[in-house]
């Protein structure tokens, strides 16, 4: 999750500068770029205890000691909760995951470069102070009263509203992580287009990157519990939003979607006030009954679009939202299937012609089915999603290599699909691999889990 918007602070007139704001996300194809985002579990090494914000082997210590790479800190309070440099960020999940949010590049070497270089100077701090971190989407050892809250308002605030809302919101704050990339479109007609086709493929996603089969120590009988805690965690602001599909959608039907997802707060002054299930559109209005009288800005707006959670979420550019977080390659291999699909016309037409006729019907029931069966969960055709999977990749590839963006050796951006080629050709997802070392070599036990994938 994001910390706080900073950027544009005029006030807000009216809606159609919201509609603008989305609008203002179009760019030609060359100014096209890629942002990836990822998450990862911090443990003691000698423990396997989840990390505290404080201590020496504690979240603040690993802040402080990356500090030395150039990273500048960003304070709540007195607390350093993030970290900034040339155009990424460092920042803090609920649970003391720790998130890398890359810069918009242009290639998927640079991507992966990027990744390479944050996790080398993670290792380097974290062998100094006993820390290491995981590569899992469900936390897979820890109960909810074992994971530590990190200091940061919003999370206070969330923590309070979730239950209101749903079971498993506090799992998904807590004790998952994911994986993500953020793309751009050059127009209404490409945004729409885009939206479709990858929320369409969100449940193949969520198969080929499941990676959190354990709970608390033991299987919990999926294979993406992640993507199974969103399903009971906001229906206010979650899901596979099957008005997407429907004639008309526009930049205006989603602003009109975010307005009508209540509140979560209003940062003022260095400090997250409480609006929890109170209205945007009241705000606009000044009839806010946190901040009565007083007018949202586009820092408040952009804040606000942080708190929506969709399989895909729209700002100025689409964020991919399906996959669980994963070890070093598959970091890589998420915005490579994503770039391979949507950034080369014919690869974008291709995937869209394999999902077009499926109805809402079939799109929750594949959400669903994926959870526990992922790569055996039936399409609407009657094969699976493994043979799906197939042909996808098989797109993904053309597109990478129209793209002809080469590295230094004159690599093209193919060859990060490769753990995802692994996947189908085995059948094996990262969550079955896991389970079977679970019922094997590791003796019915996740703690091998904590050095096998571990970054």
């Amino acid at each position: 999750m994001s910390g706080p918007a900073t950027g544009n602070a005029n006030e807000i007139a009216n809606k159609t500068q919201l509609v603008e704001f989305a609008e203002s996300g179009n760019k030609p194809p060359e100014k096209w770029r890629i942002g990836t985002e990822h998450e990862k579990f911090g443990f003691k090494l000698d423990t396997l205890e989840p990390l505290p914000y404080e201590g020496p082997s504690g979240i603040q210590a690993m802040l402080e000691g990356l500090q030395r790479f150039g990273w500048q800190p960003d304070y709540e309070g007195d607390n350093v909760i993030a970290l900034t440099m040339e155009g990424c960020s460092v920042s803090l999940e609920p649970g003391g995951q720790l998130e890398l949010s890359g810069a918009a590049v242009e290639n998927l070497h640079q991507t992966c470069s990027e990744v390479h270089n944050h996790l080398a100077q993670v290792r380097e701090v974290g062998d100094e102070i006993g820390v290491g971190f995981l590569g899992l989407g469900f936390s897979p050892k820890w109960t909810l009263d074992e994971t530590p809250i990190m200091p940061k308002g919003r999370y206070q605030i969330m923590r309070d509203y979730m239950p209101k809302r749903g079971q498993h919101g506090r799992d998904m704050m807590f004790r998952s992580c994911t994986v993500q990339v953020n793309l751009d479109y050059r127009s209404e007609a490409d945004m729409i287009k885009k939206f479709r086709t990858s929320l369409a493929l969100q449940p193949l996603a969520t198969a080929l990157f499941a990676n959190s089969p354990f709970t608390e120590g033991r299987p919990n009988g999926h294979l993406s519990h992640r993507s199974f805690i969103w399903t009971d965690t906001d229906p206010d602001r979650t899901g596979m939003l099957p008005w997407v599909f429907e004639d008309g959608f526009s930049f205006e039907q989603y602003v009109d979607y975010a307005l009508d997802v209540p509140m979560y707060f209003v940062y003022r002054n260095g400090t997250y006030i409480d609006a929890s299930g109170q209205s945007f559109r009241d705000f606009m209005d000044g009839k806010l009954p946190a901040l009565p009288g007083e007018r949202p800005n586009f820092v408040d707006w952009d804040n606000h679009l942080t708190t929506l959670f969709p399989e895909v979420r729209m700002k100025r550019f689409l964020e991919m939202r399906g996959a669980d977080g994963g070890p070093w390659r598959r970091l890589c291999a998420l915005p490579a299937f994503w770039v391979g699909l949507l950034y080369n016309d014919a690869a974008l037409e291709s995937a869209w012609s394999l999902v077009k006729d499926w109805t809402v019907e079939d799109r929750h029931r594949m959400r669903e089915d994926v959870i526990t069966h992922a790569l055996k969960t039936k399409t609407p055709d009657g094969r699976t999603m493994r043979e799906l999977a197939s042909d996808v990749l098989d797109i993904a590839t053309d597109g990478l290599k129209a793209r002809k963006r080469l590295d230094s050796f004159g690599e093209d951006e193919t060859h990060f699909l490769n753990a995802l080629k692994t996947t189908v050709e085995t059948g094996m997802t990262p969550a079955d691999e896991m389970l079977a070392k679970f019922y094997a070599e590791w003796n019915e036990s996740t703690d091998p889990a904590f050095s096998e994938y571990a970054y």
